[in-house]
């Protein structure tokens, strides 16, 4: 039944608006099933084919979701109510472990390369120029091929998750089915939700996605897989050669399938590359640029097989044209002057995480965080384990924005911490987290 919620409009984008209107508001809430298209039709007097293109129009935006002869419904997690708007705001007097920042301390100062790039004849932003700079694409493939990612043109976008929706739409098309870790990056949830695709679920443990988990999805029949290498938003997680085998093997199995890998842990984190790409006959390879110097430095390589980059950089040409050449001009200078100490970054982070992990297991707390900035906690209740830790002074992520069918927890982000703040936290967490629990995988 619909409710008091009644569904309006003469035309299929008028019926599509009345239905975006109900879930905004909460009166069409999660799961919640819409009328029969003939049924609806004949309450609004149209014909059922302009309930048939507003319901299609609905699927397209990701609203709705259609599962055969139950009907049509709305999305678990609608584009409007994304994971975004679970962010627990830090009160006066609460240290913030939620937001995912890098410590600003250990970012560097963008005065003297942003300086550098004003000062380049060749930075003046003149229309007809190559949309990337080319001793950005010299220097960033050199890195690419030091690290073993196979040979592909180079492009540049406006950060990890541009280059992610763009890739994706390039291939991709509303109904797709597209395997995600769970618990992933809430932004990449919500963008397959957003694109109109259908996110299916593959487990994660320490060496990254659970290759079975991958291989059933993609017999179940998912077009794309997008894995995170290292510092894996929110575990930890980080792929190592045995798991990296494992999971070319089962690529191989599935050569259409589109890879896209998202190595945002470049710089800041020690553990080595194991990329893979080339299995398949469209991948993907990105590296941001905003851990390691600075979120608002809104600059990510992509690379890729020869296809989907021009895909990309073709459909970017008739949207924002480029991204700045001053950024890219930037960047290029921050990297060739080591304006980073990535071994020092890296121990930085890791000493943290690991004091936090080891401090947490000696009160009988399980935590994850083999690399990168975050420690994952499993707990048995994550709304009331992040009431109680925002009581006791800290603010923690749900682990709601991070999950689809993996079981609670909440996620700390170790960056604002000294080491005066280890124990304090660690008791903090094991009063919160309540009873520990074994975490299974596959």
């Amino acid at each position: 039944m619909l409710g008091e919620y009644r569904i309006s409009g003469r035309r299929a984008s008028e019926i599509a608006a009345s239905v975006e209107r109900g879930v905004s508001s909460g009166d069409l809430s999660p799961g919640h099933v819409l009328p029969p298209m003939r049924e609806l039709a004949a309450r609004l007097e149209v014909n059922p084919n302009t309930v048939a293109a507003a319901y299609r129009t609905l699927r397209e935006r990701g609203v709705i979701e259609t599962a055969g002869r139950r009907g049509s419904r709305v999305r678990p997690a609608p584009v409007g109510a994304s994971r975004g708007s679970l962010r627990i705001e830090a009160p006066p007097g609460v240290r913030d472990l939620g937001e995912g920042n890098p410590d600003p301390e250990l970012l560097p100062d963008l005065g003297p390369a942003l300086a550098a790039a004003a000062a380049d004849a060749q930075s003046r932003g003149l229309y007809g120029q190559d949309a990337v700079v080319a001793e950005f694409t010299a220097y960033a493939r050199a890195a690419l091929d030091a690290d073993g990612v196979p040979a592909g043109p180079v492009a540049v976008t406006s950060g990890a998750l541009d280059a992610i929706e763009r890739v994706l739409a390039a291939h991709l098309r509303p109904g797709d089915a597209v395997a995600v870790e769970d618990p992933g990056w809430g932004s990449v949830l919500d963008l397959v939700t957003a694109l109109g695709l259908r996110a299916v679920p593959v487990g994660v443990d320490d060496s990254g996605p659970v290759a079975a988990d991958v291989e059933r999805a993609l017999r179940a029949g998912a077009r794309a897989l997008v894995v995170t290498d290292r510092a894996q938003n929110p575990t930890g997680a980080s792929l190592d050669a045995p798991r990296a085998r494992e999971l070319r093997a089962v690529l191989g199995r599935h050569p259409d399938v589109l890879l896209i890998e998202d190595d945002h842990g470049h710089a800041i984190v020690d553990l080595p590359l194991h990329p893979l790409a080339g299995v398949t006959a469209h991948w993907a390879f990105i590296r941001s640029a905003a851990k390691a110097y600075g979120p608002d430095l809104r600059v990510a390589t992509l690379t890729g097989d020869a296809v989907t980059v021009d895909r990309v950089a073709g459909r970017q040409r008739l949207g924002p044209g480029w991204v700045s050449r001053l950024l890219q001009r930037a960047l290029l200078h921050l990297w060739t002057s080591d304006a980073i100490d990535t071994r020092a970054v890296s121990r930085s982070y890791g000493d943290r995480r690991d004091a936090l992990i080891h401090a947490l297991a000696e009160r009988g707390v399980v935590a994850r965080g083999r690399s990168g900035m975050n420690v994952w906690v499993p707990v048995s209740d994550e709304t009331g384990a992040v009431a109680r830790l925002l009581h006791a002074g800290w603010a923690a992520a749900p682990g709601a924005r991070f999950r689809l069918d993996t079981p609670q927890g909440v996620r700390l982000t170790v960056s604002p911490l000294t080491s005066a703040d280890i124990g304090p936290l660690a008791d903090a967490v094991a009063a919160a987290a309540g009873p520990a629990r074994p975490v299974s995988y596959g």
